[in-house]
């Protein structure tokens, strides 16, 4: 299997399966020199982390970071990274009445017809428990950029389901299990989620992330944009089914006279472009938002087929998170953080220049 490879000088090989002994990743391409231990790392997951709420998978993950490798006395040596996350509470027997059988809206089918083999635990690879190396690598991105370029990456839901959430203060993102950027909301995301849990089913969500400080002239046009890697990494996070950069779709009912960005010499007056022009960015906040479709794993029974082709109805049990959106946040950040990593580095080995 290819294609698990993010980055080109700034590069993340992500590897392992839901319920496998261990999933983690592979960095390479990090400068020497990079204070880095696993605390640092260990933030991130915790805030990624299952069980943290009740509107949330109950798997019970502590999602504990090992460094294999490429840190010596503290400091990045240059070397390959390797990061380690042991599965601890892996339950295989809720998967075993799905094995000869395809959930709706979920990647059994597909990766069956693919490689005519799949792992059903889980969901095996197509898992958003992959999506813990991811963060675990954006950590690492995260420093790089902050001691370099002082880019600080954070993100916030901004709807759950048909309930959108009002930005208000980035303060209060870390205090709510949504990552809310608005306090008054949160005991109707909860009420929503209790009758939606009862219920068994799931629900779809949108998150922003924002990357504030990325100096200008990051992208390399014209296949390489900027705008075209973010989109590139951010549909590769499970459940993503659209990416909007700056306006994005509100573009459409845009005049020119007020979508393109005004330049003073103090400054752009507006950054509907989201922070990239030309696949380059401005120097303005890079804005990415995506939206999460429902959770294909729910306990409702639902039509399919079996590998005989035969119809049957299926039921998923197991833990599942009835919105994957409650816990995508940090993991938008971390991919935002890798692509900008990269590309500030690609900017570096091509033009030589120190940017920001």
């Amino acid at each position: 299997m290819s294609g698990n490879t993010l980055g080109k000088l700034f590069t993340v090989t992500n590897f392992g399966e839901s319920h496998g002994p261990a999933i983690g990743c592979v960095i390479d391409g990090c400068p020497p020199g990079m204070p880095l231990e696993a605390s640092d790392i260990q933030y991130e997951l915790d805030r990624r982390r299952p069980g943290t709420s009740r509107h949330v998978t109950q798997r019970q993950e502590a999602d504990q970071v090992e460094i294999l490798s490429g840190v010596y006395e503290g400091m990045t040596t240059g070397a390959p990274i390797g990061l380690l996350i042991r599965n601890t509470d892996a339950r295989s027997k809720d998967y075993s009445n799905i094995e000869d059988t395809f959930r709706p809206g979920h990647a059994d089918y597909t990766y069956w017809q693919k490689f005519g083999i799949r792992d059903p635990r889980g969901g095996g690879r197509s898992s958003a428990r992959l999506t813990a190396p991811t963060v675990a690598a954006g950590a690492v991105a995260k420093k790089w950029l902050k001691l370099n370029h002082q880019v600080i990456i954070r993100g916030y839901m901004s709807q759950l389901g048909p309930i959108p959430i009002p930005f208000e203060n980035w303060s209060f993102v870390q205090n709510n299990a949504f990552f809310a950027a608005n306090e008054t909301v949160i005991s109707e995301l909860e009420s929503f989620m209790d009758n939606l849990r009862k219920a068994g089913d799931s629900i779809g969500a949108r998150i922003n992330v924002v990357a504030e400080g990325v100096p200008a002239g990051l992208g390399e046009p014209i296949y390489d944009r900027l705008d075209a890697d973010i989109a590139h990494a951010m549909m590769g996070l499970n459940a993503v089914k659209g990416v909007e950069i700056g306006a994005g779709f509100e573009s459409v009912e845009h005049r020119g006279s007020m979508h393109g960005d005004e330049i003073t010499p103090n400054g752009f007056l507006t950054n509907h472009a989201g922070g990239v022009l030309g696949g380059i960015s401005t120097s303005q906040d890079l804005l990415v938002s995506i939206a999460i479709k429902p959770t294909s794993s729910i306990r409702l029974p639902r039509q399919s087929v079996n590998r005989a082709g035969e119809p049957v109805t299926v039921e998923t049990l197991g833990r599942h998170d009835p919105c994957v959106g409650i816990r995508a946040t940090p993991i938008a950040e971390a991919l935002l953080a890798i692509v900008v990593c990269d590309h500030a580095l690609r900017h570096r080995g091509q033009c030589g220049q120190k940017i920001g």
